[in-house]
């Protein structure tokens, strides 16, 4: 055989025993969403897993799957703990049956004590509610997990509504689709709630078994269809100003990957969380648009007297579980900590957001705006 050839015969050998080691190593984490494909809050899990393709240069992939795929949406996290799963991408919201402690590592109903979603992220990284958040699942909830912060899916809206509301008077006794710690608040201010899947609220609304509902806002707002069956849409909400969903692996997984593939899944879940955040407030934007001038959707302030019992109902609600349950004040407390440092100084050193966008997008016009369906539609009348 002539040099040449043996040369050539060795590196395609030397390439095919590469690639075939590189396959050998390569490890796919099969995972499951809480939500289904059509939602972009499903978009957050795929740009994940296509970002640790990426930058594992295929290495460690995510077989990332939507909800009811393996197992029922709700059961992701039991799923990943019996390593049925390998993870999940949820919200920790959905687990306050197991504890209202976990309502916290969404950042929690009422404001978070005046943090903004960058502030609540700083508070997880920054502040120990990471660490806060391993302790719960591993310790109070016997889950053999590990936990990271992903998705940032508010501020959210108030609500659908079938008529207009003024004041807090107009909301009691209404039915309203709400659900978690938000619906034992809404309760305690008079409103009678149900809980129901996403996929079941315009039917139910069609049907007249309810009289408003609460979803995402914006752009899952849209694609969910709020707008076929009524106009009246308020905003803002304290419910979910600040709203963070997760990523779990079970734990037995996490500890046998190689340290660096864990480096990439805590840095890229970073990234996501920001980059897709940003691309979400757009979509947000263009979907309030087409929801006005093409659907005659009437979007509201929510009346502050609503706002403001909401918060106050919180705090009752949120000071009698730390009273019996220690490990609900631990955070809590943890969260105001944090945030009695940030809030102060960010209002006082960040202008108002409202200084440079009213200057510019007067609101008077944007009220102008809301309206023209309205008039369209009369003159079609």
């Amino acid at each position: 055989m002539r040099p040449f050839v043996r040369s050539a015969f060795a590196l395609a050998c030397a390439a095919s025993f590469a690639a075939t080691a590189q396959a050998q190593q390569s490890t796919t984490l099969k995972m499951q969403a809480t939500w289904p494909a059509s939602l972009t809050l499903y978009e957050n899990f795929t740009y994940f897993a296509e970002r640790i393709n990426k930058v594992s240069a295929g290495q460690l992939k995510i077989d990332a799957m939507p909800a009811g795929q393996v197992v029922p949406a709700f059961e992701v996290l039991d799923a990943t703990h019996k390593k049925v799963l390998d993870g999940a991408h949820s919200w920790s919201g959905y687990w306050v049956g197991k504890s209202k402690t976990a309502i916290l590592f969404t950042g929690g109903p009422g404001g978070t004590f005046g943090m903004d979603m960058i502030d609540a992220f700083g508070w997880m990284h920054h502040g120990g509610g990471i660490e806060l958040a391993q302790e719960f699942f591993n310790k109070e909830l016997k889950l053999n997990l590990h936990w990271i912060p992903i998705l940032p899916s508010g501020p959210q809206a108030f609500g659908w509504f079938k008529r207009p509301i003024k004041n807090l008077a107009d909301f009691k006794g209404m039915k309203c689709r709400q659900t978690g710690m938000a619906a034992e608040i809404w309760q305690r201010m008079g409103m009678t709630t149900v809980n129901m899947p996403g996929g079941e609220i315009i039917p139910s609304a069609q049907r007249g078994v309810i009289d408003c509902a609460e979803w995402v806002g914006g752009v899952e707002d849209l694609r969910l269809g709020f707008q076929n069956v009524w106009k009246y849409h308020y905003t803002p909400g304290m419910h979910e100003n600040v709203t963070i969903g997760e990523v779990v692996f079970n734990g037995d997984v996490w500890k046998t990957l190689k340290p660096e593939h864990q480096e990439m899944l805590r840095s890229v879940a970073a990234e996501t969380f920001v980059v897709w955040w940003a691309k979400w407030q757009k979509q947000n934007a263009d979907a309030i648009k087409e929801l006005q001038e093409k659907h005659g959707v009437r979007i509201l302030r929510t009346p502050p007297d609503i706002l403001i019992e909401f918060l106050k109902t919180w705090d009752i609600i949120a000071k009698e579980e730390a009273a019996k349950n220690p490990f609900f004040k631990k955070v809590h407390d943890s969260q105001r900590a944090y945030a009695s440092v940030v809030v102060p100084a960010k209002r006082f050193y960040f202008p108002p957001y409202s200084f440079a966008a009213n200057y510019y997008w007067p609101e008077k016009a944007a009220a102008a705006d809301a309206k023209a369906p309205d008039k369209a539609e009369a003159k079609k009348k």
